[in-house]
């Protein structure tokens, strides 16, 4: 693509979203992202990962890392240079072609509703831990209620409760490893050390082998989904040059330590095998660990964080949805009224149409009480592996348009970045075809291949001939 048509197309792209406010700092950049990616996948959904991979799961949640790691290099190049809130959807329609930032923007935009149904199944479990007598859907109206009277202020308010709601999950997890450390090494007066046994015992480190922990990896991608959300916030960055690289690269450093430490500490906490090999998930393993080490009171304050992570994520999820259906209707690939926005920035109407995720998590949670969470959150796989995939395109792609250019260059570059990124894309290919062999997860393929075949049809049925 030449220059000057790169130039226009970029330029129409951000004059597209006028109206959104620039009022997000660096830092509350960071704690959405940690927002998004820290919640029910690492509190809820490693339980299921562990059974499959036993202490192996370890390597499982490195290689998520090592992935997620690739991808913000491949966005921080492409939100600098093109700040706008349909971010990896508008770099798919730059440089890979205008299907793929439709079909981008609409998956990612299922993906997040879908997930914010699943975030909010999961929190009707940690509650019915306490309240195992009142409905599902109560839980999860109420929550809606709520997030929904606060992505509808202006957004800087927005980042600032999202600002401490992230930081409560941080320090709650850094406390849990730190406590685990102390019970693992027998600091603590009265208490016996526990050691490190349970890593090796009960089968070894990898009594599933290496096709366990990679097995284990389509649940564990599921923990590390949200990290992509700053480039969607470039679009209201105050200084996006500058916030945007600096976010992404402390989102992952702190998902990265987080992670592994708290799965670390887990594992090694109780053996990997003494909850039953069943589907079904009745709480989070971090309030178990609590419950089986006989610590007072603990397991209802970890209870309490799981809660709050499961509000900060659909809160998280919540705007971040909201912002790519107002990008597609900017684009005119949704209805015109979706990309209005509020005096205070906001694009409403959005917001409230992105809710349907709520609603599909109440039937779902009244429909199938046990099974609804993995349900949920396997339908969402796809889409946001899919995303993923063309992330890591558009950035080959993009490295190859500006190398072509002889009258400017990209305003941030980094070392190895296409060979990353294809490794990356071929990474994903892998993760989605090996779900279909992980039975809880195989509805990712049945349902994500169908939706894929269905957005790509309503594209060239009635979107192609209006594309410029």
């Amino acid at each position: 693509m030449e220059g000057s048509r790169l130039d226009e197309r970029s330029a129409d792209l951000l004059a597209r979203e006028a109206g959104l406010e620039r009022r997000l700092t660096a830092d509350q950049l960071t704690m959405i992202a940690l927002g998004g990616a820290i919640g029910t996948g690492l509190f809820l959904g490693s339980a299921l990962a562990i059974r499959m991979a036993g202490p192996g799961i370890i390597l499982s949640y490195i290689f998520g890392a090592l992935l997620a790691w690739l991808l913000t290099r491949a966005l921080a190049e492409m939100a600098v240079a093109h700040p706008t809130a349909g971010s990896f959807g508008a770099y798919a329609e730059l440089y890979v072609s205008p299907w793929a930032g439709f079909a981008t923007r609409w998956s990612y935009w299922f993906a997040q509703a879908v997930v914010i149904g699943g975030d909010a199944v999961a929190l009707s479990i940690y509650c019915g831990w306490w309240f195992p007598n009142v409905d599902s859907w109560v839980w999860i109206t109420a929550a809606g209620v709520t997030l929904f009277a606060l992505n509808a202020r202006n957004v800087y308010q927005f980042g600032q409760v999202e600002y401490l709601l992230s930081m409560i999950k941080i320090v709650a997890i850094g406390s849990f490893v730190a406590f685990g450390v102390l019970l693992l090494s027998g600091i603590i007066p009265g208490t016996p050390a526990i050691g490190l046994a349970n890593l090796t015992e009960h089968g070894g480190f990898l009594p599933m082998g290496l096709a366990g922990a990679w097995l284990a990896v389509s649940f564990v991608m599921f923990g590390f989904v949200g990290t992509e959300v700053v480039a969607v916030t470039a679009g209201e960055a105050e200084n996006p040059a500058e916030a945007i690289p600096r976010a992404l690269r402390n989102v992952i450093v702190r998902l990265a330590l987080f992670y592994v430490a708290a799965v670390f500490v887990l594992v090694a906490l109780v053996p990997w095998n003494s909850e039953p090999a069943s589907a079904d998930i009745t709480g989070s393993p971090f309030v178990q660990v609590f419950e089986r080490v006989g610590v007072p009171a603990a397991p209802h304050l970890i209870n309490l964080v799981v809660v709050i992570a499961a509000l900060s994520s659909m809160n998280c999820n919540l705007y971040t949805a909201t912002r790519t259906l107002f990008s597609l209707s900017r684009g005119g690939y949704a209805p015109a009224f979706l990309g209005r926005v509020s005096k205070s920035g906001i694009p409403l109407p959005a917001l409230l149409a992105t809710g349907s995720g709520l609603l599909v998590a109440v039937i779902l949670a009244t429909v199938l009480p046990q099974g609804a969470y993995f349900y949920l959150f396997g339908v969402a796989l796809f889409a946001a592996l899919f995303v993923w995939l063309v992330c890591f395109i558009s950035h080959l792609r993009f490295r190859r348009a500006w190398a072509q250019r002889t009258d400017a260059t990209p305003p941030l570059r980094l070392r190895g970045g296409s060979s990353l990124s294809l490794f990356g894309a071929l990474a994903i290919v892998a993760i989605m075809l090996t779900t279909w062999w992980v039975p809880a997860m195989r509805v990712t393929l049945l349902v994500g291949l169908p939706w894929l075949a269905g957005v790509s049809l309503i594209y060239f049925v009635v979107f192609r001939k209006k594309t410029p």
